[in-house]
Protein backbone atom coordinates (compact mmCIF):
# COMPACT_ATOMS: atom_id res chain seq x y z
CA UNK A 1 0.00 0.00 0.00
CA UNK A 2 1.24 3.57 -0.71
CA UNK A 3 0.00 6.00 2.08
CA UNK A 4 -0.39 8.69 -0.41
CA UNK A 5 -3.83 7.06 -1.45
CA UNK A 6 -5.02 7.28 1.53
CA UNK A 7 -4.12 11.20 2.04
CA UNK A 8 -5.73 11.52 -1.60
CA UNK A 9 -8.76 9.35 -0.78
CA UNK A 10 -9.83 11.31 2.67
CA UNK A 11 -9.00 14.92 0.09
CA UNK A 12 -11.57 13.09 -2.72
CA UNK A 13 -14.62 11.91 0.18
CA UNK A 14 -13.67 15.24 2.04
CA UNK A 15 -14.50 17.61 -1.25
CA UNK A 16 -17.27 15.17 -2.50
CA UNK A 17 -18.82 15.50 1.45
CA UNK A 18 -18.27 18.99 1.62
CA UNK A 19 -18.04 20.77 5.01
CA UNK A 20 -14.45 20.76 7.30
CA UNK A 21 -13.80 17.28 8.54
CA UNK A 22 -10.55 17.00 6.21
CA UNK A 23 -10.32 13.28 7.32
CA UNK A 24 -13.73 11.94 7.11
CA UNK A 25 -12.84 8.19 6.90
CA UNK A 26 -10.96 5.76 9.15
CA UNK A 27 -8.96 3.36 7.76
CA UNK A 28 -7.41 0.15 8.46
CA UNK A 29 -3.73 -0.21 7.21
CA UNK A 30 -3.57 -4.18 5.42
CA UNK A 31 -0.31 -5.19 4.35
CA UNK A 32 1.70 -2.76 6.36
CA UNK A 33 4.17 -5.26 7.70
CA UNK A 34 7.59 -4.48 6.13
CA UNK A 35 6.25 -0.87 5.91
CA UNK A 36 9.11 2.05 6.77
CA UNK A 37 8.39 3.84 10.02
CA UNK A 38 8.04 7.05 7.94
CA UNK A 39 5.43 5.21 5.58
CA UNK A 40 3.40 4.30 8.83
CA UNK A 41 3.02 7.38 10.62
CA UNK A 42 2.72 9.02 7.19
CA UNK A 43 -0.69 6.60 7.01
CA UNK A 44 -1.91 7.41 10.66
CA UNK A 45 -2.04 11.57 9.50
CA UNK A 46 -3.97 10.27 6.45
CA UNK A 47 -6.43 8.45 8.96
CA UNK A 48 -5.29 5.09 9.90
CA UNK A 49 -6.68 3.86 13.20
CA UNK A 50 -5.89 0.05 12.82
CA UNK A 51 -2.59 -1.51 11.20
CA UNK A 52 -2.48 -5.40 11.03
CA UNK A 53 0.86 -6.69 12.27
CA UNK A 54 0.59 -10.05 12.47
CA UNK A 55 3.08 -11.19 9.46
CA UNK A 56 5.56 -8.77 11.31
CA UNK A 57 5.10 -10.48 14.62
CA UNK A 58 5.14 -13.98 13.42
CA UNK A 59 8.35 -13.32 11.83
CA UNK A 60 9.99 -11.90 15.15
CA UNK A 61 8.60 -14.80 16.74
CA UNK A 62 10.27 -17.45 14.36
CA UNK A 63 13.23 -14.94 14.09
CA UNK A 64 13.82 -15.42 18.36
CA UNK A 65 13.38 -19.22 17.74
CA UNK A 66 16.13 -19.18 14.96
CA UNK A 67 18.46 -16.78 16.87
CA UNK A 68 18.20 -18.87 20.01
CA UNK A 69 19.32 -22.04 17.69
CA UNK A 70 22.20 -20.57 16.29
CA UNK A 71 23.38 -19.15 19.73
CA UNK A 72 23.17 -22.42 21.12
CA UNK A 73 23.74 -24.73 18.14
CA UNK A 74 26.93 -27.03 19.73
CA UNK A 75 24.41 -27.47 22.49
CA UNK A 76 21.55 -29.14 20.53
CA UNK A 77 23.34 -31.61 18.58
CA UNK A 78 22.70 -34.20 21.50
CA UNK A 79 21.54 -34.57 24.67
CA UNK A 80 25.22 -35.31 26.19
CA UNK A 81 28.19 -33.39 24.44
CA UNK A 82 28.90 -30.05 24.13
CA UNK A 83 31.96 -27.83 24.13
CA UNK A 84 32.36 -27.91 27.32
CA UNK A 85 33.21 -31.44 27.16
CA UNK A 86 31.57 -34.89 26.11
CA UNK A 87 29.82 -35.83 29.57
CA UNK A 88 27.92 -32.27 29.89
CA UNK A 89 24.35 -32.12 29.58
CA UNK A 90 22.54 -30.18 26.97
CA UNK A 91 18.56 -30.64 28.52
CA UNK A 92 18.43 -27.13 29.51
CA UNK A 93 19.24 -26.10 26.06
CA UNK A 94 16.96 -28.35 24.17
CA UNK A 95 14.17 -27.97 26.37
CA UNK A 96 11.44 -26.48 24.40
CA UNK A 97 10.57 -23.75 26.65
CA UNK A 98 13.81 -22.06 26.23
CA UNK A 99 13.36 -21.61 22.50
CA UNK A 100 9.89 -21.05 22.89
CA UNK A 101 10.45 -18.25 25.22
CA UNK A 102 13.40 -16.58 23.34
CA UNK A 103 10.46 -16.35 20.53
CA UNK A 104 8.11 -14.90 22.80
CA UNK A 105 10.51 -12.78 23.74
CA UNK A 106 11.22 -11.01 19.96
CA UNK A 107 8.12 -11.24 19.62
CA UNK A 108 7.64 -8.49 22.49
CA UNK A 109 10.30 -6.70 21.19
CA UNK A 110 8.71 -6.49 17.84
CA UNK A 111 5.16 -5.85 20.00
CA UNK A 112 7.13 -2.67 21.43
CA UNK A 113 8.54 -1.49 18.18
CA UNK A 114 5.17 -1.46 16.40
CA UNK A 115 3.38 0.51 19.64
CA UNK A 116 6.58 3.29 19.16
CA UNK A 117 5.57 3.14 15.07
CA UNK A 118 1.95 3.60 15.25
CA UNK A 119 2.46 6.12 17.73
CA UNK A 120 0.27 4.20 20.90
CA UNK A 121 2.78 4.99 23.69
CA UNK A 122 1.95 6.95 26.72
CA UNK A 123 -1.81 8.00 24.87
CA UNK A 124 -4.49 6.38 27.32
CA UNK A 125 -3.59 8.69 30.19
Amino acid sequence: LKPVILHNTQEYISEKLGGDDKKPMNFVFHGGSGSSVDDIQYAIEAGVIKMNIDTDTQWAFWDGIRAYEAKHHDYLQGQIGNPEGDDKPNKKYYDPRMALRAGEEAMAARLCKAAEDLKCVDVLN
